[in-house]
């Protein structure tokens, strides 16, 4: 029987993902991974300290910059700058960037958490502060910690991640008083639908967790709802 050497991971998170997989080859010890993590962490927290308020956009990477979403996302972005706050996306191309250029146009802080994956994803040219993460998690923290409000544009398997993260989190308390507006009623009503009938009508969640969110197609009322607590003088 031929024997298969184990893989190289290509990213730190493979790494410690599959560090206990007999087909990934292990680079580092315990101690080194833990003091990884602790520098990631510290430098999140050292370069976020003083962002103040802000509103974390979440959105596809693969949204055209010629879609009517990259500019509602630019003008939402504009708006929430406006209304005196930062704004936090993932940093990447499509909404991300948009949600940026718009914080851009407003002169608010545009931030970027960009995440180190195989295919390399670019900081977008229009974040004033970005950071680089090897590690899904401790990046994910930072989005929550130094986000007052979240704002999710359509998108895939990250920013459907990045919702659940947040409802998980203002569900159990975790992330109290956070609100969430989740643009395009389209896009997202099958999945309140499905949520409705396979979660609720079981009593897998309670009513009110069908709550936790606003959904809208007005960058008005996408704003409104993000920015409803303490509105911050520019």
């Amino acid at each position: 029987m031929k024997r298969v050497e184990p893989r190289t991971p290509a990213t730190l998170n493979e790494e410690i993902v599959g560090a206990e997989l007999p087909g990934v080859r292990a680079t580092a010890s315990e101690a080194e991974r833990l003091a990884r993590i602790e520098r990631e962490f510290m430098r999140g927290f050292e370069a976020l300290a003083g962002l103040g308020p802000a509103v974390c956009v979440f959105g596809s990477a693969r949204t055209d910059p010629e879609h009517p979403e990259y500019a509602l996302a630019r003008e939402v972005g504009r708006r929430i700058g406006e209304r005196g706050f930062a704004v936090i996306t993932g940093g990447g191309p499509g909404t991300m960037e948009a949600a940026n250029r718009g914080a851009r146009d407003a002169g608010t802080r545009s931030v970027g958490l960009n995440i180190i994956l195989p295919h390399e994803q670019a900081l977008n040219p229009y974040v004033d502060l970005g950071l680089s993460f090897d590690y899904f998690f401790a990046r994910k923290l930072m989005f929550v910690r130094y986000s007052w409000a979240f704002v999710v544009f359509p998108g895939g398997f990250g920013t459907l991640d990045e919702l659940f993260e947040v409802f998980t989190l203002v569900q159990t308390g975790e992330a109290r008083g956070r609100p969430v507006a989740l643009v395009g009623r389209d896009y997202w009503s099958g999945l309140f639908d499905w949520m409705r009938s396979e979660l609720l009508a079981p009593g897998r969640i309670s009513p009110g967790d069908l709550e936790l969110a606003a959904c809208t197609d007005e960058a008005s009322e996408i704003v409104a709802a993000a920015c409803s607590g303490t509105v911050v003088s520019g």
